[in-house]
Order: structure tokens, then C-alpha cells, then sequence
């Protein structure tokens, strides 16, 4: 079963588990109020998914967003505690009869390493890309400050994720909010990071949007739920701000790149707050 929308068939492509400090996830907000949507492990983290959308249609096989990947050493693997041996990207794909010599097109909202670590691969020690055939489709502005990043921002972006593909000229640089896939809008968000890419798919009676990181799990769909990773946490809640009404108005489905939980949701305002309404299963 999976869905589809604007002449694509969706699936949800679930490329690895990992946990993250939840304070860290959750910023201002204190510990007893979010370890009730999230609990925390003896390390403080949450667990999460990355969670990739597969687009299908119009004669193209768009992945959007590729995860953590598997190129981590121990060390690494061990603080973010990454398992892709449960969930992976080869193993998601081929549920749905795909490889990822099929895929045409890599959208990355942006270039943080858990959203862009699948991108490449190491084989025998050379970084290679995960999808040989595909363009990789990135935002100017991010990908200018994840090759100049700020002190907060460098443990955020491995040079590994995009190397290789710079040098086959596989990456295509988008400037501004112009599409480039077929029936494909996208909004563009500041807070989070410099120009994160937020895909939006649209047909007559259903709208879904990949949120990426501006509301990576339906616990942040709140407005002051935001995290301490963005660069500009007060730009992330007026998104927000700007955003859900408009969600909840026209019933848009959120596609989450991180609940461990729910694909997708809609999302009502109960005078108060903004909240899950319903989960929605994209495929599966």
C-alpha cells in the first residue's frame, strides 16, 4: 500500500535508527515535559529514525534526504549510536523492489550528516557515490556554509558526504526557491540551517510536505518545541508560526524525517496549541 500524490507514488524509506541528546532535540524545553513524548536513554538521547521519502513518477525515482549512512568509525557510531543493521537504506529500498542504481534524482534539504550521510559510501577505503546515476540536487546557500562553517556548525557537516560527487560532477546547485523536479514546490527555511529545502507535493484534494528539520517529529509540531541545533531558534518558531496554519487549514500531510513513531501526520490547533491529529502511513 503507499500513496499517491501529483503523479508520484510515495514510499517511506527508513535508513537507519540513532539517538540524539534530547536537550539538545528539545532546546528550552525542560526535561520532565519532553522525556514524555521522547524518553531518554542512560545518555540522555532520544531515539530517532532517518526516514527518506522516495518519490516515483514522471519518469523519475527521486529520494529525498538519505540519511546517516554507514561510513561512521566505532567511535562515532557509538555517540549517536547509529544502527544500520536493523534498518537500512539497501533493505528499504528492496522491500518496494528498488536499488539504488534506480534512483534519478537526490534531493538534500541540506547537508547536515544525518540528512546526507547515504549520499556516498566507503568501498575498500574510497568514497564512492551511493547512487551512481543519480543528480544530486543541493541548495546554494547550505552548501556554501557547509564548506565554511561557523564553530557551532562544523560538527554538524562531514566533508566525506559530498567530496566524491563534487569531483564526478554529480551535484547541481539550486539558487532560490525555483523548481527543478517536475511538480515538485518547495519552501525554504532559515532557522534550522542556511536555506534547508523543504519538498512539497500537491494534487487536487492532498498536499504533503517533507519537513526535514524545521518539525522533525510530531513532537515538535508545538511552537516552542525547537531545537538547539538551529542556528536561529527564534526564525524557526515564526516558520513555524507562518507555516501550520496554512497545515492545518488545508489538511496538508507533515512527512517526518525523524519520529521513531509516525511516517507522516496531519495537525490541528486546539486554541492553544498546534498537535498531531492524525497519523497518516505513507506506505508499508
Amino acid at each position: 500500500n503507499f500513496m499517491n500524490i501529483g503523479g508520484y507514488d510515495l514510499y517511506s524509506i527508513e535508513t537507519s535508527r540513532f539517538g540524539l541528546d534530547g536537550g539538545a532535540m528539545f532546546g528550552i524545553i525542560p526535561k520532565p515535559i519532553w522525556e514524555k513524548e521522547a524518553p531518554a536513554d542512560d545518555q540522555n538521547r532520544i531515539t530517532m529514525v532517518t526516514r527518506s521519502l522516495l518519490l516515483v513518477g514522471h519518469g523519475r525515482k527521486i529520494i529525498v534526504d538519505t540519511g546517516n549512512g554507514d561510513k561512521w568509525q566505532d567511535k562515532f557510531k557509538a555517540i549517536y549510536n547509529i544502527d544500520t543493521e536493523s534498518v537500512n537504506l539497501n533493505e528499504s529500498l528492496a522491500k518496494y523492489n528498488f536499488t539504488t542504481d534506480d534512483i534519478t534524482d537526490v534531493f538534500c534539504t541540506h547537508m547536515h550528516f544525518d540528512h546526507i550521510g547515504g549520499n556516498t559510501k566507503l568501498v575498500n577505503g574510497k568514497l564512492e557515490p551511493v547512487f551512481p546515476n543519480a543528480t544530486y540536487w543541493m541548495q546554494k546557500e547550505n552548501w556554501d556554509l557547509a564548506n565554511s562553517p561557523s564553530e557551532k556548525d562544523q560538527g554538524s557537516f562531514m566533508e566525506a558526504d559530498w567530496s566524491v560527487l563534487s569531483e564526478n560532477g554529480m551535484i547541481h546547485l539550486v539558487d532560490g526557491k525555483e523548481p527543478f523536479l517536475p511538480e515538485i514546490n518547495m519552501e525554504l527555511s532559515y532557522g534550522h540551517t542556511t536555506g534547508m529545502m523543504l519538498p512539497k507535493i500537491q494534487n487536487s484534494s492532498n498536499t504533503i510536505v517533507y519537513m526535514a528539520d524545521l518539525i522533525p517529529m510530531a513532537a515538535h509540531i508545538p511552537l516552542p518545541w525547537v531545537m538547539a541545533y538551529d542556528i536561529h531558534p527564534v526564525l524557526t518558531v515564526q516558520e513555524k508560526q507562518e507555516f501550520l496554519p496554512k497545515a492545518v487549514e488545508e489538511n496538508w500531510i507533515l512527512f517526518f524525517e525523524h519520529d521513531p513513531v509516525h511516517q507522516a501526520c496531519t495537525v490541528h490547533f486546539d486554541g492553544k496549541h498546534y498537535r498531531l491529529k492524525e497519523s497518516v502511513i505513507i506506505s508499508g
